[in-house]
């Protein structure tokens, strides 16, 4: 059973989420907070599995809450969802230590498999914001620390990484270099430790910046 903690200061849209996700037969619902600073206490008492977090809430913001829990609990995963989509809250609450993005306008079912994939170690960006976070990967300055990647990374590294930089499943991966998805599973292991990373997605967006 995947624990969930809703953090949304519209109780109305929380409420309704909470009737859908519940639904589910492998997702409960735990716990809902109010705002971010509800929702840093209520993570410390009940140990959610993940937390799904609005951004903008009073007393303190989703990308404020994300940051404190994140520091104090790395272990749990938190998919932003919100209405808001512009730069800066899809920046700040990646850096902040998001696993996913995602619009309140995404159906309930994708959200309960988003929150499945979190669960699993996976990132989930929804349709809008994933060429928002690779558009502005494109127009940052390179890494002057990031260039030795022969040295720091073989070649089958370096080829699973390209396609991991360009959006390609496990699956995929596995089907264009004849590997098996278990082979790829455990060169992206070494990968993340290599880049000191905790998921596909922050792999893939350096991928994509460094080795285009």
């Amino acid at each position: 059973m995947i624990r969930l903690l809703l953090a949304d200061d519209q109780p109305i849209f929380r409420q309704g989420l909470a009737t859908l996700l519940s639904l589910e037969e492998d997702l409960i619902v735990v716990g809902e907070a109010n705002h971010g600073e509800e929702a840093i206490a209520l993570t410390e008492t009940l140990q959610p599995d993940i937390i799904l977090m609005d951004v903008r809430m009073p007393i303190c913001d989703g990308v404020q809450a994300t940051q404190a829990i994140h520091t104090r609990y790395p272990w749990i995963r938190i998919l932003v969802l919100t209405t808001f989509d512009n730069d800066e809250y899809v920046f700040k609450s990646l850096q902040s230590g998001a696993l996913g993005y995602l619009l309140k306008s995404t159906p309930a079912p994708k959200v309960a498999a988003a929150i499945r994939s979190l669960n699993q170690g996976y990132s989930q960006l929804g349709p809008t914001i994933a060429p928002k976070v690779f558009s502005q990967l494109n127009n940052a300055p390179a890494d002057p620390k990031s260039t030795d990647y022969d040295i720091q990374f073989n070649r089958r590294e370096l080829e699973i990484l390209k396609l991991l930089g360009q959006g390609k499943s496990n699956r995929e991966i596995a089907a264009a270099l004849n590997l098996t998805e278990g082979t790829i599973k455990n060169h992206l292991t070494n990968i993340f430790c290599q880049l000191d990373v905790r998921d596909r997605t922050q792999a893939a967006l350096w991928a994509h910046q460094y080795l285009g």
